[in-house]
C-alpha cells in the first residue's frame, strides 16, 4: 500500500455498504463546525453520478462535449472533470483542496488505502471486521463490542464520535498523534508511475559490473577506479623545504647568527647531520638535512661570507615553519585514489607522482543501440515518401560516448518478429546494456511484446511525465534492456532521467546524483497538475547575481532544435500546476556536449 499524505489531519470512515457512512457524517459535520473546525469531505463512489440537473446550462454544456466544466457563482464554485479512462487517486483529490483553509479532511470510502480510519460496523449488516486486516484503523464505532485494544465508541453516540474526531484533529496538529502528513508529491493518474518510482524500480534491478581492466595511465582518464590505489611511497618522499631559504635546527631559533655549512639543490641532499648554530642554504623541494626542521625564507636572510643573520622585523621565526613533512600528502599504503572514484586531471597527476604507470579501472560499458520502424531511414539515403531520417541513434551515440561507454551500433531494425528477435539475441551476447528507440510503447505491434517476453522479462510502463511517457524496461539474458520512446526529444529526456542513472550504477558510481540548481523563473512556465514536466530552457545569471531561467522554443517532443538551443531542463513537479515570474524552479544542466 502507498502512504496517503496531506498537510492537514486526514481521517477516514471505513465500512461496508449499508452501514450508514453518509448518514453518520451528515450528523457529525454540523457539530464539528460548531466546535470551530473547517472541514472538507472526500467521498468515493463506486458508481456513476451527476452533480448538475438535466436541463441546467452546465449539464447541457458538459453533455455537449466539455471534458472539464467550471461553474462559479457568488456563493460557490465547482469543477466537473470527465474521467472516462482513468479514475483519480486519493492523493490527487487531496491536492485539489485548498488545505490552507482547512483544519481536517474526512474521507468516506477508499478503505483499502493507507491512512488513519475509524471503522463503522453494524451487526445487522453481517460483514467481517475490517480492523483485523487493516492496522490503519485507530478506533471502532459499532453497536456491538469486539475483543480489541482499539478505542470503541457506540455508532449511535454522535456526541462521543464528535469528541473523538475533534481530539484526533487537535492531537494531530500538535504532533502528539502519529498521523502521516506531508506534501502532495505522489499524485499521478491510476496506472502510471511517477518519475521517482520508475527510476527507483530500475535502480533496484541494476547491479554494478565487476569487470576490471588494467590500462596505461593516460588511457584511464575519465574512467572509474576498480580497486583502491595505495601509495607505494611517502609523498613527499623526504621532509623538504617549502620555499627557497635557509634550513636550521628549530632549537636554535634564538641565536643571533648561523654558520652556513653547505647548499642543497632540489634532487640533492646534505650528507651530514646539522650541528648547533649551523645553517644550510636550501632550495624549494630539496630535502632538509638531518636534525633540521625549520626553514627561513631567503628574503628575510642576510649572508656575509659564511655567516647568515635573519631580519626579525620581517617576521618572527617559528620552529617547524616552511617545511613539508615526509608522507604529509600520502603515507606508504595510504589510499591515494579510492575505488569508485573517477580519474580526472588531479587523480592522474597524483597517480603519476607515485611512480605508477598503470591503473586498474572498471572496463567501459558496452551498450548496444538500435532503432525500429519501417518508416526510419539512415542518413545519406534518398528520403522515401512517408519516411524520416534516424536521429535517435546518433543522439544516443553522443550521450553514451560522453559517459565513457563503448557503443555497439546495430542500425535500424525492420518491423518483423524474426529481425527483432535476432537483433536482441545478438545484443544480449555482445553488450552490457541494450537500448532501443521507438516501437515499444503500450499499444504498439504485438510481436514486439511477444519477442521481448520470449527472450526475457520486460515491463511496459507509462511514466507520468512529459515528454517521454512510454518506457519499457527489463532484462534479456540478464542484460538490462530499455525501450525508449521514438520522438527525438523524448528519447533524450528519458535517457537522462532513467538510463544515465542506471549506467552510472553499472559503472560503479556508488551514490551518483544528477546535478541540479534552483533558479528564478524569468517568464510564466506552464505545466499540468499531477504530471512531471520537463521544459527545455536556458539559464544564466542576471544583473542582480540571480540564476534565472526561461523556456526555449517550441516544446514539442519531436523538435530537436529546442534541445540544441537549451542548456538545461526545467523540472516542474506534479504538485505544481505552473510557475509564475519570480517563482523558484529546479533546473537540470544539459551536459550534452563532449
Amino acid at each position: 500500500m502507498n502512504q496517503i499524505n496531506a498537510s492537514v489531519p486526514l481521517l477516514g470512515f471505513a465500512a461496508f455498504s449499508g452501514t450508514g457512512k453518509t448518514t453518520l457524517l451528515e450528523a457529525i459535520l454540523p457539530k464539528l463546525v460548531e466546535r470551530g473546525l473547517r472541514v472538507a469531505v472526500i467521498k468515493h463512489a463506486h458508481h456513476d453520478f451527476d452533480l448538475d440537473e438535466p436541463g441546467k446550462d452546465s449539464y447541457r454544456l458538459r453533455k455537449a462535449g466539455a471534458s472539464q466544466m467550471l461553474i462559479s457563482s457568488r456563493y460557490r464554485r465547482a469543477q466537473i472533470t470527465e474521467t472516462p479512462t482513468t479514475e483519480a487517486t486519493l492523493p490527487y483529490l487531496i491536492c485539489q483542496l485548498d488545505q490552507t483553509q482547512l483544519d481536517l479532511i474526512l474521507v468516506e470510502g477508499f478503505k483499502k488505502l493507507d491512512f488513519p480510519k475509524i471503522e463503522l460496523h453494524r451487526q445487522a449488516i453481517n460483514k467481517p471486521w475490517l480492523y483485523q486486516d487493516d492496522n490503519n484503523i485507530i478506533a471502532i464505532a459499532s453497536n456491538i463490542k469486539t475483543n480489541t485494544t482499539l478505542a470503541q465508541i457506540s455508532i449511535d453516540d454522535i456526541e462521543q464520535l464528535t469528541d473523538f474526531v475533534v481530539q484526533f484533529s487537535r492531537q494531530s496538529q500538535s504532533q502528539q498523534y502519529p498521523i502521516k502528513t506531508a506534501s502532495c508529491d505522489d499524485i499521478q493518474p491510476q496506472g502510471m508511475l511517477s518519475v521517482d518510482e520508475g527510476r527507483s524500480r530500475i535502480l533496484d534491478q541494476i547491479k554494478p559490473l565487476d569487470n576490471p581492466q588494467t590500462v596505461e595511465l593516460k588511457q584511464a582518464l575519465g574512467h572509474i577506479v576498480h580497486t583502491d590505489i595505495l601509495s607505494p611511497v611517502n609523498v613527499p618522499q623526504h621532509t623538504n623545504s617549502a620555499m627557497d631559504g635557509y634550513a636550521i635546527r628549530g632549537t636554535d631559533i634564538d641565536l643571533n647568527s648561523y654558520t652556513v655549512v653547505g647548499q642543497v639543490l632540489a634532487g640533492h641532499h646534505y650528507p651530514h647531520p646539522l650541528q648547533i648554530g649551523e645553517a644550510v642554504r636550501i632550495m624549494t623541494g630539496a630535502p632538509v638535512p638531518q636534525h633540521a626542521d625549520t626553514v627561513i625564507m631567503r628574503e628575510q636572510a642576510q649572508q656575509d661570507g659564511d655567516t647568515v643573520t635573519f631580519n626579525l622585523a620581517m617576521g618572527a621565526i617559528k620552529a617547524g615553519q616552511n617545511v613539508r613533512l615526509a608522507g604529509e600528502d600520502l603515507a606508504i599504503d595510504q589510499i591515494a585514489v579510492a575505488k569508485g572514484q573517477t580519474i580526472t586531471a588531479p587523480e592522474l597527476g597524483m597517480v603519476a607522482s607515485l611512480g605508477l604507470d598503470k591503473i586498474t579501472i572498471n572496463a567501459p560499458l558496452r551498450v548496444a543501440i538500435f532503432s525500429t520502424g519501417d518508416e526510419v531511414q539512415a542518413p545519406g539515403e534518398v528520403q522515401q515518401q512517408n519516411c524520416i531520417y534516424d536521429s535517435n541513434r546518433y543522439s544516443l551515440f553522443a550521450l553514451l560516448t560522453r559517459l565513457g561507454c563503448e557503443v555497439v551500433d546495430l542500425g535500424i531494425i525492420e518491423d518483423s518478429e524474426i529481425a527483432l528477435e535476432a537483433t536482441l539475441h545478438q545484443a544480449s551476447q555482445q553488450a552490457d546494456m541494450i537500448l532501443s528507440s521507438g516501437g515499444v510503447s503500450v499499444g504498439d505491434a504485438d510481436y514486439i511484446k511477444t519477442v521481448l517476453d520470449k527472450l526475457g522479462k520486460i515491463d511496459f510502463w507509462r511514466i507520468n511525465m512529459r515528454p517521454g511517457r512510454p518506457l519499457a524496461f527489463g532484462h534479456i539474458d540478464n542484460v538490462p534492456f530499455f525501450g525508449l520512446p521514438g520522438n527525438p526529444v523524448a528519447v533524450m529526456v528519458t535517457f537522462l532521467q532513467f538510463v544515465e542513472p542506471a549506467i552510472r550504477k553499472q559503472q560503479g558510481y556508488p551514490h551518483w546524483q544528477p546535478q541540479t540548481y534552483t533558479a528564478i523563473a524569468a517568464e510564466p512556465l506552464r505545466s499540468r497538475l499531477g504530471r512531471t514536466e520537463y521544459l527545455r530552457g536556458y539559464f544564466n545569471w542576471d544583473a542582480n547575481g540571480r540564476l534565472t531561467v526561461k523556456s526555449i522554443g517550441s516544446q514539442g517532443s519531436g523538435i530537436l532544435r529546442s534541445m540544441s538551443e537549451a542548456n538545461c531542463l526545467i523540472e516542474i513537479p506534479p504538485q505544481q500546476e505552473h510557475a509564475n515570474i519570480g517563482d523558484k524552479v529546479t533546473v537540470i544542466p544539459l551536459k550534452l556536449r563532449l
